[in-house]
């Protein structure tokens, strides 16, 4: 039993060693079979190209023009005539206070003036003659001056009673009505240019540089269908937002097409000029906690871990700023199991492609 219990130990014995033979590479296996069991990727050559971006932004519609009527003079409101929506020319009539103690203060100052003129009169045609002074004939033409002055004063009060609109536009809003008696610079209406709208819209700082006042641009009111209409930067802002790092740039739509409003929701297109850029396939980027960062293929054909700092996207590529050089090799396919370090056998090295300008931003 003992000789036969022996026997079986030596048989696993030599069915171990002979396993473990078997997974050693044979002396004369050849280098492109060890070649095959390096782990398979897609790999694309780093390059250089003239590239430009197209983006698409939100904002809404507001008018280029808009002026918010207030009185400069207190009093009650005794016409209002103008309702929301309601259109106005230029010079229109848009409110009217109650002017009668204005108008009786005025009448007073006129017989003033009148008298200060005959007073004057009078002292001129003494002094020749030594029957008045020339103090008295200075005071008489301060009297007459003051009057003047005065006269003045109130007519222009009395034209404040009376506000006429600044330019032909659309009352948009009516805060008050016939009978309130409004204090001194109250907001009593607002008016609007319909024909001229912008849009008002935040763009990203890397976005930013490639645009600038005329630039032409697509934009499409979701209210109005798909259809795109005309539009250029109206003016770009100064100052980037160090907190979002966005900056302000403002559309104009001219000429405004029939049913665009104020207040729209509308799509602006911004497509920024050619310029070299290096870029990678977006299917090449990977992220995690650390940031982002790409496998690129090393000189003993080990993949290496390289972190990355991305830029604009062009439909299906992205922006390298830093951390790859033109002519790198870099995997696009294969990450499965894929670590940094780890060989790898690239099956179809390829230069990139030309990239067409994205459509979505």
């Amino acid at each position: 039993m003992y000789i036969f219990i022996f026997q079986r130990k030596v048989i696993w014995l030599a069915a171990a060693l002979l396993a473990l033979a078997g997974c050693q590479p044979s002396p004369q296996e050849k280098p492109q079979e060890r070649t095959k069991k390096a782990h398979q990727v897609e790999t694309v050559v780093v390059e250089k190209a003239a590239l430009s971006s197209r983006r698409t932004v939100t904002g809404s519609l507001e008018p280029i023009r808009i002026v918010r009527i207030y009185n400069q003079e207190q009093g009650t409101i005794t016409a209002l005539p103008g309702y929301e929506g309601d259109g106005v020319e230029k010079g229109e009539e848009l409110v009217r206070l109650e002017d009668a103690l204005i108008r009786a203060e005025l009448s007073k100052t006129v017989a003033t003036r009148r008298q200060a003129q005959l007073d004057l009169k009078r002292l001129e045609s003494l002094v020749p003659r030594k029957l008045a002074s020339d103090d008295e004939l200075a005071r008489a033409r301060t009297a007459l001056e003051l009057a003047k002055a005065e006269e003045a004063l109130l007519r222009t009060r009395l034209g404040r009673t009376k506000i006429h609109a600044p330019f032909q536009g659309v009352i948009s809003e009516r805060l008050r009505e016939p009978g309130d008696v409004v204090p001194l610079h109250s907001h009593i209406l607002t008016l609007v240019d319909p024909s001229a709208l912008k849009a008002r819209i935040e763009v990203s700082e890397i976005a930013l540089a490639g645009v600038a006042s005329g630039t032409p641009v697509k934009m499409r009111i979701d209210a109005l269908g798909d259809q795109l209409y005309d539009g250029e930067v109206l003016r770009v802002h100064p100052t980037i937002d160090p907190e979002t790092r966005h900056g302000t740039i403002e559309v104009s739509l001219t000429p405004v097409p029939p049913g665009a409003l104020p207040g729209q929701f509308c799509r602006i297109v911004l497509e920024s000029h050619a310029a070299d850029r290096r870029s990678v396939p977006i299917a090449a980027l990977r992220r995690d906690m650390q940031g982002e960062y790409v496998f690129r293929i090393g000189t003993e054909g080990e993949a290496r871990r390289v972190a990355v700092q991305t830029g604009l996207q062009f439909d299906d590529r992205i922006e390298i700023i830093e951390g790859l050089s033109i002519g790198d090799q870099i995997v696009i396919k294969g990450f499965l199991g894929l670590s940094d370090g780890k060989r790898v056998r690239a099956v179809n090295a390829r230069k990139t492609p030309t990239p067409s300008p994205d459509r979505n931003g």
